[in-house]
């Protein structure tokens, strides 16, 4: 049975003492200075063999990286190791060892999500800590617990999806999404791997000479996505033929027979509708509250799920019992009619949660058609204007939870990553650092968006960055698989191990970031880890990347190439110039005003 650490204080109301320690609840009293008796609950827990289930973050938070992991678990490990070796006769027989477990989602904010894995780690025993742990030595106590919490996160580390900001995990995801187009057709088993392989290729800044770009035009199509409400798995199986093209000069009769095949599909999704309806509007109070619930806490990715679920089952809870008693009054309140209401009550769940997935799928197609469909035939004047659209055209970056220990993170927070080919010439640097060269104060700060506009005005700007951003990754793909067999790209220490290598500290052709220290004093080691970028290449093939097709799904995707063309962005040649400028190969760099 799992057990779960819980404030003391909440065991004071009796009624909810009983339902707390039934469901594996264990008291902790947190402002004792004593571990001794901060832990004996958990004591008594392990002592009969039990385990304690504990998140070390410490909270939920919303980042593209584990930001912290609190000493918590290594104390309560460490200090029963102590007390069984002090209380032999009542510790549980086995040691107690600590198991790192990672739940990784396709999709955090999204309530009934897939789950890709729930991982567990190797065990880690604290043989190797016991005799720091023991030492009668001022400060070698809580050495060992930082040494065990370093372990712990880097096990958590290694079972879960990190990257140093958000623009670089956005950009994974979206070349995620064009080279997997289908969310189910990713092996789930290879999901974390897959994605921080991703991750890593676009933390190295010269993977290739058209980075920049790459990243560019992958930001805004993910941007714009986010903005229309649209997808790019929708959008890759768009069943829009050419002919419905307002641009081309097609035979009515044709056009006509088109948009008929159209309505065709649109009837054949509405008329699973009467089937799904009446369970509809018995849940529809659930989902109409769960979605208000979610716009709350749009900013914080890990609590949408969170407030859809309880939210729900609130409902539910009414929802349910009200139907069964509604039911069983119909059948005058008999034995009998209690047993056919439950069932009754229990068979329209089932039927409800049969259609759901199904029927929520199809309907999110057909949308989609009809957005594409009536922004393509939308007035060209009804279109934002390119200036109107740059707001939509940078992702939006949730601001920084206010319940991270902002000490710790700003140890763990990564440099900026090296190159792995080539040596950086060393940067002087003053102490005392002028906001002119602040790297801080050159980000300027986020604008805030207005309201989102009606998908028809984005419609033909998403089908542009679509094209763009499928054509960028191309290249960047072709550059990769082409370069010099020894052209190295950055690697997570894990994934370095299993497919490339670790340059040591000392290498002078990969300088290590400055190391800085840990709670305990001792400076934290950082290696560079690298792999190759053909390997690369291979493995994400080998995976079902679909790296090769790349060109040819834009080639084929008429609404796509025919979008490129149009609209105010037209340039020369066809190109057109999406971004607010127009040398998307340069990088903008900001001048400060000199001040006489």
């Amino acid at each position: 049975m799992l057990n779960y650490w819980t404030k003391a204080s909440l065991f004071a109301n009796p009624v909810l003492k009983y339902v707390l320690l039934s469901s594996g609840n264990i008291p902790v009293a947190r402002k004792s200075k004593d571990n001794q008796i901060l832990f004996k609950g958990t004591f008594d827990v392990l002592a009969r063999g039990e385990a304690v289930a504990l998140f070390p973050e410490g909270t939920s938070y919303t980042e593209p990286r584990i930001m912290q992991v609190k000493d918590g678990a290594s104390w309560s490990a460490l200090e029963y190791m102590k007390w069984a070796k002090e209380n032999p006769d009542k510790a549980a027989d086995k040691d107690v060892v600590v198991v790192p477990a990672a739940i990784v989602y396709t999709n955090k904010s999204k309530y009934r999500s897939e789950v890709s894995i729930f991982t567990f780690g190797e065990p880690i025993s604290l043989t190797e800590y016991e005799g720091q742990f023991l030492s009668s030595v001022e400060g070698e106590p809580r050495a060992a617990v930082k040494h065990l919490t370093q372990r712990i996160e880097s096990d958590l580390t290694r079972l879960t999806i990190n990257a140093p900001d958000w623009d670089t995990l956005y950009a994974a995801r979206m070349a995620r999404s064009l080279l997997w187009e289908k969310s189910k057709s990713i092996n789930l088993d290879e999901f974390v791997n897959i994605s921080q392989t991703l991750v890593d290729l676009f933390s190295t800044p010269d993977a290739t000479a058209n980075m920049t770009h790459v990243r560019r035009r992958l930001l805004e199509y993910y941007s714009l996505l986010q903005s229309s409400k649209l997808t790019n798995s929708a959008l890759s199986a768009l069943p829009l033929p050419k002919t419905l093209d307002p641009r081309r000069a097609e035979p009515l009769p044709s056009r006509l027979r088109t948009l008929l095949l159209l309505l065709r599909d649109t009837l054949s999704v509405l008329v699973r509708l009467p089937f799904f309806l009446f369970p509809l509007l018995v849940h529809l109070p659930a989902y109409l509250a769960s979605r208000w619930a979610a716009r709350l806490v749009e900013d914080e990715e890990e609590t949408q799920a969170q407030n859809k679920v309880v939210i729900g089952l609130l409902l539910l809870v009414l929802i349910y019992p009200a139907a069964f008693f509604f039911l069983w009054a119909l059948l005058w309140y008999t034995p009998i009619g209690a047993l056919v209401a439950a069932t009754i009550v229990w068979l329209f769940a089932v039927y409800h949660n049969k259609l759901i997935d199904d029927n929520y799928e199809h309907a999110k197609q057909l949308i989609a058609v009809w957005r594409v469909l009536v922004g393509v035939w939308a007035p060209k004047k009804s279109e934002l204007s390119m200036a109107a659209l740059q707001q939509y055209t940078t992702p939006k970056t949730p601001p920084i939870s206010p319940w991270i220990d902002k000490a710790k993170s700003k140890l763990t927070q990564p440099a900026s990553p090296p190159s792995p080919t080539s040596a950086a010439s060393p940067v002087p640097s003053s102490s005392n650092s002028s906001p002119s060269t602040s790297a801080t104060s050159l980000s300027p700060k986020p604008r805030s968006r207005k309201r989102r506009p009606p998908t028809r005005r984005l419609v033909r700007h998403v089908l542009r960055a679509r094209a763009e951003a499928t054509r960028a990754l191309a290249s960047f793909f072709h550059q990769l698989e082409n370069a010099p067999d020894g052209k190295r790209v950055l690697a997570s220490a894990h994934l370095a191990r299993l497919f490339g290598g670790i340059d040591a500290p000392a290498a002078p052709a990969t300088p290590a970031p400055v190391p800085a220290p840990d709670s305990a004093g001792a400076p934290q080691v950082q290696a560079q880890g690298f792999r190759y970028a053909r390997e690369v290449v291979a493995y994400l093939r080998e995976r079902g990347a679909k790296i090769a097709t790349l060109e040819a799904q834009i080639a084929d995707d008429y609404w796509a190439a025919t979008a490129a063309l149009s609209s105010d962005g037209e340039g020369e040649g066809g190109e057109t110039e999406y971004s607010s400028d127009a040398r998307d190969g340069e990088d903008l760099v900001w001048v400060p005003p000199v001040v006489q």
